[in-house]
């Protein structure tokens, strides 16, 4: 598991919490992997918005311009439960070595 599906599987993890619009998963990224560019982040967002994993709706802001919130799909829920899989692998994987 790369850094990109570690990205994938925490945007996933997010947005599998409730509709989040843009620098709501952008901070919590960012802060986790300090070293990723923003636009690495949007662009995984289209991705997977292309992909089928994710929508995306307009809503009010509150008193701003009206914001982009994204959303889990059913196929989305279904690639968070794959990336969560394959992390436990991973993670029992290197464990097995002793590492913690």
């Amino acid at each position: 598991m790369l850094k990109k599906d570690l990205l994938e599987l925490c945007l996933l993890q997010l947005l599998d919490g409730g509709d989040k619009y843009g620098y709501e998963v952008l901070t919590p990224l960012r802060s986790a992997f300090p070293d990723t560019q923003e636009s690495a982040i949007y662009a995984l967002l289209r991705g997977l918005g292309k992909a089928g994993f994710t929508s995306w709706y307009m809503a009010p802001s509150g008193g701003g311009p009206d914001r982009k919130y994204y959303k889990l799909t059913p196929a989305g829920r279904d690639r968070l439960e794959e990336l969560r899989s394959d992390w436990r692998n991973m993670r029992d994987a290197i464990t097995s070595f002793g590492v913690e």
